[in-house]
């Protein structure tokens, strides 16, 4: 194994999750869809660092970056977030977004959010968080153990990295579900509409807008 690299076999052989230091490996390649996600320090994109980047190709695999908070140098991650042939599949992208333009410098697009599908599509319940929906739509139990926990630590945990993994492992799926439940309603643009305007959202948001609707009347 690679220096800076750490592999924990799981679930199925030849499925792992792979944490790697400072930067994606060169010659990766995880195709035209990934699944996205981040660990952050808190919920405060300013003030709070950004920690890990999570990513899967949606095979059951999942590959972590623990960024060097000193420089945040990163970039075959960055072109990857940036790269417009890539969709990028996130649950509550808003976060992710604001914390990759504070932190890394880049907007990540084309985007997809699984929870913005959900509401749209899930409208007989009001529950739409990651763990709602991977049980429902899927059959799958997730563990939030490791949500709060110091994300900025020179080591992770394996409870942490196999938090981290699974909050990307099934969004892939999770995707196929919310897309025929959102083309049966008849809200696929609607859905991509929001979509299209959630880099906009997300620099509202770091810019002082995050709490205003500038839609409303008042």
């Amino acid at each position: 194994m690679a220096a800076g690299r750490r592999r924990k076999e799981k679930r199925a052989e030849g499925m792992a999750n792979t944490l790697h230091k400072g930067d994606l490996p060169k010659g990766l390649n995880l195709g035209p869809v990934i699944a996205v996600d981040s660990e952050t320090m808190g919920l405060n994109p300013h003030r709070d660092r950004l920690c890990v980047v999570q990513l899967s190709a949606g095979d059951g695999n999942a590959h972590l970056v623990q960024l060097d908070r000193k420089t945040y140098e990163a970039p075959r991650l960055k072109a990857l977030l940036g790269d417009p042939k890539v969709l990028k599949i996130f649950h509550f992208a808003r976060f992710d977004l604001a914390a990759f333009i504070q932190w890394l410098g880049v907007a990540a697009t084309p985007v997809y959010c699984t929870k913005i599908a959900s509401k749209l599509a899930r409208t007989y319940t009001d529950r739409h968080g990651l763990k709602d929906l991977s049980k429902e739509l899927l059959g799958v139990e997730l563990s939030k153990q490791q949500q709060s926990s110091d994300w900025g630590a020179e080591s992770l945990s394996d409870a942490q990295i196999d938090y981290a993994a699974a909050d990307v492992l099934y969004l892939h799926a999770l995707k196929e579900k919310l897309d025929a439940m959102l083309e049966r309603e008849g809200r696929m643009a609607l859905a991509q509409a929001c979509f299209d305007f959630l880099p906009a959202r997300a620099a509202l948001d770091l810019a002082g807008w995050e709490e205003i609707d500038i839609f409303a009347h008042a």
